[in-house]
């Protein structure tokens, strides 16, 4: 899909890094030409009215388990970095050169390369095949890597080829089977638990171990006060670790698990309500670097059952942008630093150029009414399963056009 001629986005809000500005951005060959109160459309160009809401770079969702393409553009992603725990894993070169291909032309899929073969967490796969097939980063999978030398190997073989190492941070042997944080609700209604220190004990290993390898190092979710503040001690020292979490964490906590609603079964679980203010203290004091949807589905056949025997996962990519409106407009952060967590920095650790709406940048952009109002309501979603704990929950924020590579999107 190659953009035929310039397209001019006129009368809008410009969200930059730097403010938010009126004016118009013009897009040609696929690229943001210019962007800025000055611009104005051409002879010959595509115009497109933003109708005075905000021209945002379109999202960059990084982490999700599947690519749902309806969903995705719904919720104004243009770009998504795919986990390796597919069916079979991304552990073979032709494997993720395919997966690479599949969005395209209007949806761009970043494969993260899985860590070890078959994802078992012990022999490392082919990593630099991989990044030559494709791979923009390397992760552990829904798991973490157990033992201390493989995990230690797997960063200094990512710091050589400069790739970002994409970790799930809980200690195995302490999750085992809980479906739920060890705690009062935990307790109350029977559901095998696991404290919140699993996080904490494999985020302190991971972390001394990126420290000596000097590798890059990003825990997809980080979901607990102690976690936040091991992240604040080591970007502290220097280390280049980043870290993200879902809209559910900094939403819901426990409390939501109390009617056995499996839909609110997630991995990992949802936290006690002192974590989950916390996390919105970390997005707010800059600790949290992306907000991503986690976007996992899953059917009837997997969450049907009780609770501790659901699997966990939600359909997350259509909720995510509404989710994080929530935040600007209760002041934990302002809408430039929204964008920054919802597309900047996951372009960045996935060294793409995209995420900002900046001259040379490839032209993904969405315009969005910050505050239309809307229902989630899980029978209407894209999505190919329909699983949200948001499900009959009021929302504002919709996307009224998407634009990848410099063509308009349907959707």
């Amino acid at each position: 899909m190659k953009q035929l001629r310039p397209l001019t986005i006129t009368d809008g809000q410009i969200v930059t890094p730097g403010g938010i500005t009126k004016g118009a951005a013009r897009l040609v060959d696929g690229l943001i030409e210019a962007a800025g109160p000055d611009v104005t459309a051409q002879d010959g160009d595509e115009v497109l009215s933003a109708k005075g809401k905000l021209i945002t770079p379109g999202l960059v969702d990084f982490g999700v388990f599947a690519v749902d393409k309806p969903a995705f553009h719904f919720g104004g992603i243009t770009r998504a970095a795919l986990m390796p725990d597919q069916s079979p894993p991304l552990d073979y070169p032709s494997r993720v050169a395919h997966t690479a291909k599949s969005g395209k032309p209007d949806l761009w899929v970043h494969p993260l390369a899985a860590a070890t073969r078959g994802l078992e967490g012990t022999e490392l796969a082919e990593i630099a095949l991989m990044r030559d097939a494709g791979a923009r980063g390397v992760a552990t999978g829904r798991r973490w890597i157990a033992d201390s030398g493989v995990m230690l190997r797997l960063l200094q073989y990512a710091a050589t080829l400069d790739l970002v190492v994409v970790a799930h941070p809980e200690d195995g042997a302490l999750v085992g089977e809980a479906a739920a944080t060890a705690g009062e609700i935990a307790t109350r209604l029977g559901i095998p638990s696991a404290p919140a220190e699993a996080e904490t004990l494999a985020l302190a290993r991971d972390i001394a171990l990126a420290e000596m390898s000097g590798a890059r190092l990003h825990f997809r979710q980080v979901t607990t006060a102690s976690g936040f503040d091991l992240i604040r001690a080591a970007k502290t020292r220097g280390a280049a670790i980043t870290c993200g979490i879902t809209p559910a964490h900094f939403m819901l906590s426990d409390l939501a698990t109390a009617d056995f609603r499996t839909f609110t079964r997630l991995s990992p679980p949802l936290r006690c309500e002192a974590d989950r203010q916390a996390a919105r203290a970390a997005i707010a004091d800059g600790t949290i670097d992306v907000i991503s949807s986690g976007h996992d589905p899953r059917g009837p056949e997997d969450k049907r059952l009780p609770f501790a025997d659901a699997e966990p996962g939600m359909a997350g990519a259509e909720t995510l942008l509404a989710m994080v409106m929530n935040l600007v407009r209760d002041e934990v952060i302002d809408m430039p630093r929204a964008f920054d967590l919802l597309a900047t920095k996951p372009a960045e650790l996935l060294g793409v150029a995209a995420g900002m709406i900046e001259v040379g940048r490839e032209a993904d952009i969405a315009v969005i009414d910050p505050d239309a109002p809307w229902m989630i309501d899980r029978t209407k979603m894209g999505a190919n399963r329909d699983n949200t704990p948001f499900d009959r929950q009021g929302a504002q924020g919709r996307v009224r056009a998407l634009v990848k590579g410099g063509v308009k999107v349907g959707l």
